[in-house]
């Protein structure tokens, strides 16, 4: 029976790759080195602050590497003097060749989607947005493109049809931690098997969020427009304009309900209710 010693860096930046990484350390995995962001400058003091990987390797107290340049020679030999054989990517940015070929059992990525959909940066919201009822995660190894390596392990969730991009997140994050624990299980005991991802097939596409794709329409249907509030709450929100008395105000939008009634109102119109007296902007 194979038995691989495995030497892991794990790389990932937010909320969601602290789970992962948690877990294996929990499962005694050797973690010989974790990447993440560089700090930034935030709030009103410009006071550096730490990705969430960061804080949690530091109390760890694992090896931390923060370039700014993936292709800078002095980060390439710092990863090659640590002998790792196995890359695990979570919420990270792409990577050079040069990195994710380097190790020998390879570089694998977790997926917030069932690929070959959703492939990009915000594949949680997109599948809310759409109104799918299933969506799930995958782990593949990574190529030179953007997740379309050969996929190794899949599991599926349903969506709830109240869901919103912060409850499905925390869901995924939980079922993304056990899809690496057995894709890494599978590898160390030299057991993984992968299956191209299927090409020339129409697929749908989980596009960068921007301040154009998160406005509301209001001339689209009431599924559309829920289900863009819901995929996009708490995070980074729907928005739309409100006139009032010749004034424009921007406003974030982030629960509604749906409620069919027959009306005279143009669409866009704001309506709300006080006692009797029915009042619209």
């Amino acid at each position: 029976m194979i038995n691989r010693d495995l030497r892991i860096v794990f790389m990932g930046t937010p909320d969601f790759a602290v789970t992962i990484l948690k877990t294996l350390v929990d499962n005694n995995y050797n973690i010989v080195g974790v990447i993440t962001a560089p700090d930034k400058p935030a709030g009103r003091g410009r006071k550096l602050n730490e990705s969430a990987v960061k804080k949690y390797a530091v109390s760890q107290n694992l090896h931390i590497m923060q370039p700014k340049n993936l292709k800078a020679e002095s980060f390439v030999n710092e990863l090659e003097t640590l002998n790792v054989n196995l890359q695990v990517v979570v919420a990270f940015r792409m990577l050079p060749k040069i990195v994710w070929q380097m190790p020998k059992y390879g570089t694998f990525n977790l997926h917030a989607s069932l690929l070959p959909n959703y492939r990009g940066a915000a594949p949680i919201n997109w599948a809310i947005i759409n109104g799918e009822t299933k969506t799930g995660v995958s782990t593949f190894f990574i190529d030179e493109k953007i997740d379309t390596g050969e996929m190794i392990l899949q599991e599926s969730i349903d969506i709830d049809k109240n869901e919103t991009a912060g409850s499905l997140h925390d869901k995924l994050m939980h079922l993304g931690s056990d899809l690496v624990l057995k894709t890494v299980e599978l590898i160390k005991d030299g057991k993984v098997t992968t299956t191209p991802q299927p090409e020339n097939v129409t697929i749908k596409t989980a596009y960068k969020l921007n301040n154009d794709n998160c406005k509301i329409d209001w001339t689209e249907t009431i599924d559309n427009i829920f289900n863009k509030v819901r995929g996009l709450n708490p995070y980074p929100s729907a928005w739309s304009e409100l006139y009032n008395n010749d004034e424009t105000f921007r406003v974030k939008i982030y629960a509604v309900e749906k409620e069919l009634a027959n009306h005279n109102y143009d669409y866009g119109k704001s309506c709300y209710y006080q006692k009797r007296n029915e009042n619209c902007s």
